[in-house]
């Protein structure tokens, strides 16, 4: 942007007003942006989970969130709060990848190349390789869930979702191997995955709910990666 950037003392910037923090950012101070994120991230995060409801993604919105604030934050006007200003362009973020997600899923039912492991990620918002033991955990307990909702769909939805989803099988291999046509293949797929997310969403309805929280460790690591995203860290 053509500054320097500048480091404020924390203490100095809790009591002064929205417009003039916005000043600040629009000059590069590092301790304004840590302070805008801090008292935000949280509310940001919950808004864009709302819309999203996958983590990774949720992530990414909310860094780019920031990013398009602080690019064009001296046109904050100070006509609502800094806060709500934020959580504007926070939803048109989430709404706009959801846009993106969609298109994308489109693309993937046209092409019949759902997988179940994708549908895990999608539906919890886990990596696909856990980088701790707790994720280990949590994903033996998914898998497990997985199974047993898997053994209880009716017989012909359950071998077509294991032929297709789990095994990979292509439509025309999964009708030669059960006999039937495509379209019943097709037909068999999509009622197995509806019955199973609807399962799989009321058993984790309430885990679903517990991942809105966004403060802490999740706070400090935002924080960071915007700023240095912006190359201030």
């Amino acid at each position: 942007m053509g500054f320097e950037a500048v480091v404020a003392a924390p203490k100095s910037l809790e009591n002064i007003s929205d417009l003039e923090l916005a000043q600040r950012i629009g000059a590069r101070d590092v301790a304004a942006m840590r302070l805008v994120m801090s008292r935000n991230n949280q509310r940001l995060f919950r808004v864009i989970w709302s819309i999203l409801r996958h983590k990774p993604d949720c992530e990414d919105a909310l860094q780019e969130t920031y990013l398009n604030a602080f690019a064009k934050i001296l046109t904050f006007a100070g006509r609502a709060s800094l806060s709500t200003w934020l959580t504007r362009i926070a939803i048109n973020c989430a709404l706009e990848r959801k846009r993106e997600n969609a298109r994308r899923a489109q693309e993937l039912q046209q092409a019949h190349v759902a997988s179940l492991a994708e549908f895990r990620e999608r539906s919890f918002g886990h990596e696909a390789g856990p980088q701790t033991e707790e994720g280990k955990l949590m994903q033996a307990e998914v898998s497990e869930v997985l199974k047993a909702a898997i053994a209880r769909l009716p017989e012909e939805f359950r071998m077509v979702l294991v032929l297709r989803d789990v095994e990979g099988l292509a439509l025309a291999e999964v009708a030669d191997i059960l006999q039937i046509p495509v379209a019943t293949v097709k037909t068999r797929a999509f009622r197995a995955r509806r019955l199973l997310r609807t399962e799989l969403q009321t058993k984790f309805g309430a885990a679903l709910a517990g991942a809105l929280q966004f403060a802490g460790e999740n706070c400090a690591r935002m924080t960071q990666r915007v700023l240095h995203a912006l190359a201030l860290s």
